[in-house]
């Protein structure tokens, strides 16, 4: 999963074999970000098919009592999401020194979170997922996942949207997967596998 060591891109148990034809000069990690429910995952995974990068789930890097503390209701404090973070932009640096870019996904949710990842060696570049209250909502009763719908509200309240002099832009996450995808690689100027 996303702790290995090896450069292949890792989704949901599906290796996809990096192409290195398709990496930017300087290695670039395209973190998209915003609150539970989003849209994150569904269009990580579409860059990852389109650019073949290893594909990061910051879920993933969560020690035990974080996911723990989650499902039992509880939000996560700084003090809890420190040592997340450092972990996850490990993980980035790690790749960027092999020359390789990397896809994230990460809330992401203050702008002192950002600074951490963007301590990471290479470009890193976030694209904040938007969404009404309620769309998360529903997307979040329809899927499976630790976190409860009742911490949507605290993930709300501490969002602090992407700033002017923040490298990234925002996108309208009811724009459909494929769209914002291609959205994403038009800005970023990147190259993909043919016909994907």
């Amino acid at each position: 999963m996303a702790h290995q060591a090896d450069h292949d891109a890792v989704s949901s148990g599906v290796q996809v074999t990096l192409d290195r034809s398709l990496l930017p000069e300087k290695p670039m990690h395209v973190v998209v970000m915003g609150v539970a429910g989003c849209g994150k995952t569904t269009l990580a995974r579409k860059l990852q098919r389109m650019l073949t990068w290893p594909y990061a789930e910051a879920d993933d890097f969560h020690p035990a009592a974080n996911i723990a503390k989650m499902a039992a209701g509880h939000p996560l404090n700084d003090e809890d999401r420190w040592p997340w973070l450092r972990s996850l932009e490990k993980w980035m640096t790690e790749h960027a020194d092999h020359g390789i870019s990397t896809i994230v996904t990460c809330s992401a949710l203050k702008r002192s979170y950002r600074d951490i990842l963007r301590h990471a060696h290479g470009d890193v570049i976030f694209v904040e997922l938007d969404a009404d209250v309620e769309t998360l909502r529903k997307r979040m009763t329809e899927r499976n996942h630790f976190m409860p719908v009742s911490l949507l509200h605290s993930q709300v309240a501490t969002l602090e949207p992407l700033r002017p002099d923040e490298r990234g832009f925002r996108l309208d996450s009811e724009t459909s997967p494929q769209e914002l995808a291609t959205t994403v690689i038009e800005r970023l100027g990147l190259h993909t596998v043919p016909h994907v």
